[in-house]
């Protein structure tokens, strides 16, 4: 069901990749990538988040932001610094940290296998960002980064992935943070042939990127013509697929700015009508189904005391329990995806990053979430279901720049 392809990828020349590459467009700030690409002309967030090189009063939307994504990316190529290789490949990605690792398939899929569902979403995309990443997709005639994709790994795949690890390394480097990261060129025809055909029966689920997907079959229907047949390379988004089993979800956190005018003590007694509240020594919830709610300096774990048995999948995450219990009746955030009375923090950051929130004053309590697994994500998805917004925080991070789509 599936339809890979093989393309020309754009990317580092030899030894360059360590400076190129980057986190994602949307795990830092644009204050954060200014910083961070400060004295740094190689960094990809000259292309990804090219703000950074304009007035930090401007409009993140403004059309100088897309014609400066244009040309850096134009000097990247014209100074040689990414190169387009000589024929199509396929690329294997291989990612390690803390003595685990994971090894994707980096490859091109159909647009249309979105639009039929072959590819499955969890999340839904806002109409401002599926805009603004169309707009840096056209402006740049390239992807400039991986939709991460993951499929049920049943050990079908194994010999081949073993084979494809043979290839020499074109890179191989360790970021900031203790990732590293290794990238293989899989050029030839008959070891391509042999990935299109693995997954020609598979399904592929959207573990991270719902915007770069939307947006790429956005700007591929609006290149379509009368004559288009599909081959065409605005037909295919870019995409790192892994098997399932060896991705780490980590848990999806929440600060709120405010009690919803209730004091402390007001806001303890009301969890306390749907929850044993009890103290807690690290704000980690001890197991799935609890919460933990900063509040006044000390950690409280939340355990429901009633049962969540809905045959919506979407409707027995933990996610969906704390709105529907929590942040709705109680706390009046109706809305997570829309309210700017909540912020989001990823599991990466830890529960030290929750306090140092709230006692900047910034934010009034944390809520400390239980990771939600790969197998609730999968029930989800396939049952055409929506998650809550920010369900999941998958780790570690593909990175932008070490090959790119040109469309």
């Amino acid at each position: 069901m599936a339809r890979l392809k093989a393309f020309r990828g754009l990317r580092p020349a030899p030894g360059l990749a360590e400076q190129i590459a980057e986190l994602p467009y949307d795990v830092v700030s644009s204050d954060e990538a200014r910083e961070i690409a400060r004295n740094r002309p190689l960094s990809f967030y000259h292309v990804t988040k090219p703000e950074i090189d304009l007035p930090e009063t401007i409009d993140l939307y403004d059309d100088r932001v897309y014609d400066t994504a244009q040309k850096n990316l134009r000097g990247f190529i014209e100074q040689g610094r990414l190169r387009p290789d000589g024929a199509p490949a396929l690329y294997l990605y291989s990612l390690s940290v803390d003595g685990r690792e994971q090894t994707g398939l980096v490859a091109c899929v159909h647009i249309d296998d979105y639009a039929n569902k072959v590819v499955k979403r969890h999340e839904l995309t806002r109409e401002d960002k599926e805009r603004d990443r169309t707009r840096h997709m056209a402006a740049l005639g390239a992807q400039a980064g991986l939709v991460y994709l993951f499929y049920r790994e049943d050990g079908s795949k194994a010999d081949l992935f073993a084979r494809a690890r043979a290839a020499a390394p074109e890179c191989d480097f360790t970021a900031p943070g203790g990732v590293r990261h290794v990238l293989r060129a899989l050029p030839d025809a008959a070891l391509v042939q042999s990935f299109v055909d693995a997954f020609a029966n598979d399904v592929l689920y959207i573990a991270d990127g719902h915007h770069r997907a939307a947006s790429a079959v956005r700007l591929g229907r609006e290149r379509r013509s009368a004559h288009d047949d599909g081959s065409a390379e605005h037909n295919w988004f870019m995409a790192a697929i892994f098997p399932h089993a060896e991705l780490r979800i980590m848990a999806y956190n929440r600060v709120v700015r405010d009690l919803h005018g209730l004091s402390p003590e007001a806001f303890r007694a009301r969890l306390g009508e749907r929850f044993t509240v009890t103290p807690a020594a690290d704000g980690v919830p001890s197991a799935k189904g609890r919460f933990c709610v900063y509040l006044d300096g000390a950690w409280l774990e939340l355990t429901p005391r009633f049962a969540v048995n809905d045959p919506d999948p979407a409707k027995r995450l933990d996610v969906r329990t704390l709105q529907d219990e929590v942040l709705g009746p109680i706390l009046g955030i109706d809305d997570p995806r829309t309210s700017t009375r909540i912020d989001f923090v990823g599991g990466i950051r830890g529960t030290g990053e929750l306090e140092r929130l709230v006692a900047s004053g910034e934010f009034r309590t944390a809520i400390s979430m239980y990771p939600t697994s790969i197998e609730e994500l999968m029930a989800v998805s396939d049952a055409d279901g929506i998650m809550p917004p920010k369900s999941t925080w998958f780790e570690p991070k593909l990175l932008s720049g070490l090959v790119l789509h040109q469309i």
